[in-house]
């Protein structure tokens, strides 16, 4: 959505004060074991295990932490029933929604998704009902030093990505999914470090909201992602910096 990398910079903030009660280092722990069953313990030939410890390391997350949850995978944990899935529906006005979920019960897991959805006035819908107004794509951001934007998108472009966005505080690189681990290589090997890094749903087109109910979705959202099973809210909701900064003072 429009605003993504500062929406994205709040809740990473508001995330790191949930970490000091423990909620999201258990699921970056989980989101760990579930990369490490996939791909293996070294980060260096598990791509997505190495976004993951980085993803932990942004939000403090104990170095002891992060390779417990590695032997824990690695050992034998039951981190081996760990399903990944993908719930769509439609938040407040019509919003599109995806919800990424790592779950070891699916029928807890539905449950507590629909429960949200229908206390918010919203309904969760079919398998490809809103998933087609989404493209996965690669997605990094980048603050730019000493005013060099034009500079880093053009690195960016030159290394594979497929578009870039600049705005006041970011580069917004987005890729192919195939070449986001190149594209995000190529820029670390010219001494580009991104402040963050991941693979995202982004929309195709946004929509745009009152503040009233933009910010009823902001609040959806939220409450989806306090969830333990919720690894990820997409949204085609357009958001002003305006309202972001609004909203993110309430809590």
């Amino acid at each position: 959505m429009s605003g993504h990398s500062k929406w994205a910079t709040i809740k990473r903030a508001k995330g790191a004060a949930d970490a000091k009660r423990g909620q999201v280092f258990t699921k970056m722990g989980r989101e760990i074991v579930s990369a490490v069953r996939e791909g293996g313990p070294n980060p260096e030939s598990n791509f997505r295990l190495r976004l993951i410890i980085d993803k932990a390391k942004q939000v403090n997350m104990p170095k002891d932490n992060i390779e417990r949850a590695i032997e824990r995978a690695s050992g034998g944990d039951k981190g081996a029933s760990l399903e990944e899935m993908l719930y769509e529906g439609y938040g407040p006005s019509g919003t599109a929604l995806l919800v990424s979920v790592l779950t070891d019960n699916r029928n807890r897991t539905i449950a507590e998704v629909r429960r949200i959805f229908t206390r918010s006035g919203a309904n969760l819908g079919e398998s490809g009902c809103v998933a087609w107004m989404f493209d996965h794509k690669g997605y990094l951001t980048i603050v730019p030093k000493n005013g060099d934007a034009e500079d880093l998108a053009l690195s960016a472009i030159d290394a594979g990505a497929e578009d870039v966005k600049i705005s006041d505080e970011y580069v917004e690189v987005y890729t192919a999914m195939p070449d986001f681990q190149t594209v995000k290589e190529a820029l670390e090997a010219n001494g580009i470090e991104p402040e963050s890094a991941e693979l995202s749903w982004i929309p195709k087109t946004t929509m745009d909201l009152s503040e009233e109910e933009t910010i009823k979705n902001l609040r959806l959202i939220d409450a989806l992602e306090e969830l333990d099973d919720v690894l990820n809210v997409y949204s085609n909701l357009n958001v002003s910096d305006e309202i972001i900064e609004k909203y993110s003072q309430e809590g």
